[in-house]
């Protein structure tokens, strides 16, 4: 077992290597440049349409703007938002958290791009319900049926480890060190929880998810912001260390610019998923008009992830001076910083925290990965048959170590994303395209309201 851990271990190297993280972060660049930083432009006006209270209702689809959004939220803030951006400082330094920024900024172009290609490709399945994602554009769009039907085993196959096993795993661990609640109890609930959500598709996971993630986000949110106003003399020098460490670069694990710069965009991909092909598949569930308009309400999902949630705990950590302490590992590195900046309730916030945050990454990428099985198959018995094993695939993640079935996931997670890239890259036209029409569209609904 340890071999073929080991060499699973050098084969995802490989994937999440230079070569994906600069196709990744190029992408990202090359829509930004076509699109002219329209991330920056047209963010006020995608915030009103994301957090709007007339969402589109008459429009084809399954669920709201705000659903979609929150479904997508779901699946990427969970415990990469916590341990992910831990792992990047200590292997990266401080400076990782720059990089992490500076791929979050291009990023936001390309789940527009990945937004827009989602709903013009749309289908209706034989249950009347909205289906779309890469594989849908790749086949449709660009013509290439093969790179969608291998985009959808991998999305099938991944949403088992990263969506499921890994997430189910933290909790457990979690719930066990702090309360002492054994395995296999936190098995069990999860279990019945995301069983009765899941089980009714997507128009329930959007209701759960549209409820959950804003109490949870506000949570963590609140709770980073208490700690920042706590200690704000230690503020302007965490965010000049991470400056500072960006261009030098110095890691708890040793390294260099280098560190600071692979790990800060590795990592910031992994939690925001911008490019991996993921999120797509809740925008295509959205009742929208127009492509142009989820596109900008998705593209701030990741100002949500990363902007905000990865930031509140990047800077924190730096803050504590923690990562300085070699011997504190990465999966304890943000309830460590907490404990010494807000006392003994620190490691408590962020056990309920990640409780939330990794049961609402379970609901999202049940959807995606139901989705991904749908596509293959086109059964309504066999996606039923999926979502079951989904669910109780929970209950062995949280009581099982099987290491080597989530290294293969963030494999296959990777493998994700180069067909879809490939697919935001030979349909960029359509994405410019669709972009003026719905600009154009925009422009005339506000020459109406003045």
């Amino acid at each position: 077992m340890a071999q073929i851990e080991e060499f699973l271990g050098q084969v995802s190297d490989i994937v999440w290597g230079v070569p994906l993280l600069v196709l990744l972060v190029g992408t990202g660049i090359y829509l930004t440049i076509r699109l002219g930083a329209l991330q920056v432009r047209s963010l006020p006006y995608a915030l009103k349409l994301a957090f709007s209270r007339n969402q589109d209702k008459k429009s084809d689809g399954d669920i709201s703007h705000f659903q979609a959004l929150m479904t997508a939220s779901a699946a990427t803030v969970g415990t990469g938002n916590i341990v992910g951006v831990a792992t990047a400082v200590v292997l990266g330094g401080p400076g990782a958290i720059l990089w992490m920024w500076v791929a979050g900024f291009f990023g936001m172009a390309t789940k527009y791009g990945e937004a827009i290609l989602a709903v013009k490709y749309r289908v209706k399945d034989s249950e009347g319900n909205m289906a779309g994602g890469p594989m849908y554009y790749l086949e449709h769009g660009l013509k290439q049926k093969w790179l969608g039907v291998l985009f959808a085993i991998f999305g099938a196959l991944a949403a088992f480890g990263i969506g499921n096993g890994t997430q189910a795993k933290a909790v457990a661990d979690l719930m066990n060190s702090t309360f002492s609640v054994p395995f296999w109890v936190t098995g069990i609930v999860l279990v019945v929880f995301a069983g009765l959500v899941i089980i009714g598709g997507i128009k329930w996971i959007g209701r759960v998810t549209a409820f959950l993630v804003p109490i949870m986000a506000v949570f963590y949110i609140a709770a980073g912001l208490i700690v920042m106003i706590m200690h704000i003399n230690l503020v302007p020098e965490a965010i000049g260390t991470i400056f500072t460490y960006a261009f030098s670069g110095e890691a708890a694990a040793g390294g260099a610019v280098g560190a600071a710069i692979r790990f800060g965009i590795a990592r910031g991909l992994f939690s925001n998923e911008a490019g991996l092909g993921s999120a797509p598949i809740a925008a295509a569930a959205a009742k929208t008009d127009m492509p142009g308009r989820q596109a900008l309400v998705s593209m701030t999902q990741v100002l949500i992830d990363t902007f905000i949630v990865c930031s509140i705990t990047g800077i924190t950590i730096v803050m504590s001076g923690n990562w300085q302490d070699g011997s504190i590992e990465a999966g304890v590195l943000t309830a460590s910083a907490f404990g010494t900046l807000l006392g003994s309730a620190g490691p408590y916030l962020i056990t309920f925290g990640l409780l939330f945050f990794a049961t609402s990454t379970i609901l999202g990428w049940a959807y995606y990965g139901e989705k991904c099985f749908q596509y293959l198959f086109k059964n309504p018995t066999a996606v039923k048959a999926y979502r079951t094993i989904f669910v109780l695939f929970i209950f062995v993640g949280a009581t099982a170590s099987l290491d080597a079935v989530w290294t293969l996931a963030d494999i296959l997670n990777g493998l994700m994303a180069a067909p879809n890239l490939i697919g935001l890259l030979g349909l960029s036209g359509v994405i410019i395209f669709e972009t003026k029409r719905f600009q154009k569209k925009a422009k005339e609904e506000q020459q109406k309201v003045s």
